[in-house]
């Protein structure tokens, strides 16, 4: 059986089983989508990020290293997957037509997509992705013309994903239910002489045991100095006594991600860091009571920006105080439709909701992160997560 025929046979029993909402959502999404375009006097798009594709349809795989699109239309949608992807394409998605082409025939995937193209003027595209191939753009443009294809395509599928729906506010609601366990069974076992691999293990048992699927990323567990460091994870570490252990995680439900940060002290925690904690939480606050609708991002930063002032040679921040989270994929939970720091004029609407990252770090010696997802409301920005803004003091004992 090959993977047509493959496709056949599932459709039968299995066509769009697990199909994440109802199609209600997915007409809402679309028609949204379609009127943009119109606007945009777009005729199609391109779309080829996972999560945008997701959104429009339901696609849903943990494969998303592979060459996948979707050309959305006015009437129509076609699904371009590899021949491996087919079953997940017939299961999750919905769809007006699936082209498969071999898994390992690349070359299999110009034909018919220039074929589905060819009657559109104007497409959209999102030419900053990094899943839009140069080894297939490149000979679309020359088959079919360059001045076809238009950027923007990116752009406006992140105006109206950064706003979310009921439905997907619920799915939120429930990673952070889940987030929340993992986060307090990975604490509860923190103690000096264990391993950041330790913590990190038990927080990933409770979030899959409490319903988690797999995560766009795995927990994030560190300690000490290299907490001092962006972005590192465990790597068997051992804890020290009277050590800060930083914890992120961001369990997935229907691939909504509502992350959230606490810090831990594997001992008592010092004056120091207990002020460290202080300045995070004044920094959430300023953030929420700016989060409304009227204010852009620039003036919830700039809020944020005052309260950070004193510290700000001692400590590093990324400058980013809050992204916008949704449904995502590996490698990130970050769903890229917004960014709220210096020089971001979007405003603010209510069901806009964004994960803020408060980690101060002090180079070469610690740090403390604590963290919400937040959601904009018509006053402001109201949690999702409930983190009790504690540096929790855990002796082993």
């Amino acid at each position: 059986m090959d993977h047509h025929q493959y496709r056949h046979a599932l459709a039968v029993h299995l066509q769009a089983a697990e199909l994440a909402f109802p199609e209600a959502e997915y007409d809402a999404r679309q028609g949204r989508v379609r009127a943009a375009m119109a606007d945009s006097g777009l005729d199609a798009l391109l779309v080829t990020d996972p999560a945008d594709i997701y959104y429009l349809t339901g696609y849903n795989t943990f494969e998303v290293s592979v060459h996948t699109c979707l050309v959305f239309s006015a009437d129509r949608l076609v699904l371009q997957v590899p021949s491996i992807e087919t079953g997940p394409a017939v299961v999750t998605a919905r769809v007006d037509e699936l082209l498969g082409y071999r898994w390992e025939g690349i070359e299999e995937v110009l034909e018919p997509l220039a074929e589905t193209l060819s009657g559109f003027a104007a497409i959209g595209l999102d030419p900053f992705s990094p899943t839009l191939r140069h080894g297939i753009i490149g000979p679309l443009q020359q088959r079919l013309g360059a001045e076809r294809f238009q950027a923007g395509g990116g752009e406006l599928l992140d105006r109206i994903r950064i706003v979310k729906s009921e439905a997907e506010l619920a799915c939120l609601r429930e990673s952070a239910r889940i987030t929340s366990r993992g986060l307090a069974a990975a604490i509860e076992v923190i103690a000096p002489g264990m391993t950041d691999n330790d913590v990190a293990a038990e927080g990933a048992r409770a979030l899959l045991a409490a319903g988690s699927e797999f995560m766009s990323m795995q927990p994030i567990v560190t300690t000490g100095r290299r907490i001092s460091v962006i972005h590192m994870n465990h790597q068997r570490h051992r804890i020290e006594p009277d050590e800060p252990v930083f914890l992120e995680f961001g369990s997935s439900f229907r691939r909504y991600t509502a992350p959230m940060m606490r810090t831990a002290v594997a001992g008592r925690a010092s004056g120091e860091m207990q002020a460290m904690r202080d300045v995070c939480r004044a920094l959430f606050e300023a953030l929420s009571g700016a989060m409304r609708p009227g204010n852009t991002f620039d003036d919830a930063a700039r809020a944020a920006e005052s309260v950070l002032a004193p510290q700000v040679d001692r400590v590093f921040f990324s400058g980013v105080f809050g992204y916008a989270v949704g449904a995502q994929f590996p490698p990130s939970w970050v769903e890229g439709s917004g960014y709220i720091a210096r020089g971001q004029q979007r405003e603010f609407e209510a069901g806009m909701v964004f994960h803020l990252p408060l980690c101060l770090r002090v180079p070469g010696e610690w740090g403390i992160g604590i963290s919400d997802t937040v959601q904009v409301t018509p006053t402001g920005g109201v949690p999702i997560t409930d983190n009790d803004w504690q540096l929790k003091e855990r002796s082993g004992s």
